[in-house]
C-alpha cells in the first residue's frame, strides 16, 4: 500500500507539473512466457508471424531474477503479451511461484491446451484468474478471427477447469470468457452469456478490437458503436475514439518484460520497439528510473499523439485493451 501511494502520489505530480516524477516500483506487469502461438488471428502479430523480434520463450532463471527484485511491491502478475502462454512448459510453474509469495496471478490463453491433466495443473498451480479466448459460440464465425482454432477443443478445456475447481474444491481460477467482438461475431453476444452459463465458466468479458488498419473502414469493425474503439467521421473515414490526453497511467504503475527480458512501456507495443531496458544486464530498478524511461514518461507528458504506440490505444476508454 505504501509503494503504491507512492506511485499514485508522483502520477498525480506529473500530470499536473508535467515533470516525469517517478516514486516507487510498478504493482502491476506483464510478463511475456513466449511470443510462439499455434493460431493465426488477423489483427495479431503473433498470429500474423509479423514480428521483427525473435520469437522464443522465458527462462526460469530470468523469470525468477525478475521475481526476486519486484515481488515486494508487486501486487498483479499477468503472464501474458503476445504469444500463447501455455506453449512455455514452464509456465504454470512461474505461476505457482508467484502465487505462493501471494501475488496476483492471472493468464490470457486461447484455450487450445486445457486437456484434463493440464487443466488439474492449472487449478493446483493456485493461478487466480485465466481468461479464456472465445470469439464466437459456433465454429464457422470462432475460426473467422481464430484461424485454425477449434470451438469445441477450447469448451471441452473451459468444461475440464470448471470439473477441477470442483473436485479440487477450490475457489481459483476465476474462469472468464472474453468475447472480442467483431463484426462477424456481435450478433453472437447473447450467446456467448449462455454458453458461459452452461458450462460454468465464472465471468463474462466484452473486449473491443484494436484494427491496425481502420482509417478507411475495416470488415471487423463493429456495427454496435459501443464496442467499436473507432468513430466514423462525417468524411467517411474513421478516428480512434480516445483523445489521447498527454498522460498515461500506465506509464507510473506497470509495465511489459518481454520473454527476453527487454522492457517496454506497454501492451501497445507489440514489437518491443520502445525498448527502456535490459534485465539481462540491468537491474530493474536502474531501468525503471533509468535515462530512458524518463525521456519516454517525458515525450508522453508533451504529445502523446506523436508516439506511434499512442495513436492506436485505448487507455481512457470505456472499454481498454
Amino acid at each position: 500500500m505504501a509503494n503504491a501511494l507512492k506511485v499514485f502520489s508522483s502520477y498525480q505530480y506529473a500530470k499536473t507539473t508535467g515533470k516525469p516524477l517517478q516514486w516507487g516500483l510498478p504493482f502491476n506487469i506483464s510478463i511475456e512466457p513466449t511470443t510462439a502461438c499455434n493460431l493465426r488471428c488477423p489483427e495479431c502479430p503473433s498470429g500474423l508471424r509479423s514480428f521483427t523480434r525473435d520469437t522464443g520463450m522465458m527462462k526460469n532463471g530470468l523469470y525468477g531474477n525478475i521475481l526476486d527484485q519486484l515481488q515486494d511491491t508487486l501486487v498483479y502478475l499477468y503472464f501474458y503479451f503476445q504469444g500463447e502462454p501455455y506453449l512455455n512448459p514452464s509456465f504454470l510453474d512461474m505461476a505457482q511461484t508467484a502465487s505462493l509469495r501471494g501475488i496476483y496471478t492471472v493468464t490470457s490463453t486461447n484455450g487450445h491446451f486445457l486437456d484434463d491433466e493440464r487443466a488439474r495443473q492449472t487449478v493446483e498451480s493456485g493461478l487466480s484468474r485465466i481468461i479464456i479466448s472465445i470469439d464466437g459460440t459456433t465454429q464457422e464465425t470462432y475460426e473467422s478471427y481464430r484461424k485454425e482454432g477449434n470451438l469445441e477443443k477450447v469448451l471441452d478445456g473451459a468444461r475440464n477447469l470448471v470439473k477441477w475447481k470442483k473436485q479440487l474444491k477450490s475457489a481459483t481460477p476465476h474462469i472468464i470468457f472474453q468475447f472480442l467482438v467483431v463484426k462477424p461475431n456481435e450478433h453472437q453476444i447473447p450467446e456467448v452469456y449462455k454458453l458461459a452459463q452452461e458450462i460454468g465458466v465464472d465471468e463474462v468479458t466484452l473486449k473491443t478490437a484494436q484494427i491496425y488498419d481502420f482509417e478507411h473502414g475495416n470488415p471487423l469493425i463493429p456495427q454496435q458503436d459501443e464496442y467499436s474503439r473507432y468513430a466514423k467521421q462525417p468524411d467517411g473515414t474513421y478516428q480512434i475514439k480516445n483523445k489521447l490526453e498527454n498522460h498515461c497511467w500506465k506509464l507510473w504503475h506497470s509495465c511489459v518484460i518481454t520473454w527476453d527480458g527487454l522492457v517496454v512501456p506497454c501492451c501497445f507495443d507489440k514489437d518491443a520497439k520502445h525498448r527502456l531496458g535490459d534485465l539481462k544486464t540491468q537491474t530493474f530498478q536502474e531501468i525503471w528510473q533509468g535515462e530512458p524511461y524518463q525521456d519516454f514518461r517525458t515525450r508522453i507528458l508533451r504529445a502523446r499523439n506523436e508516439i506511434d504506440i499512442c495513436k492506436n490505444c485505448t487507455e481512457g476508454l470505456k472499454v481498454w485493451a
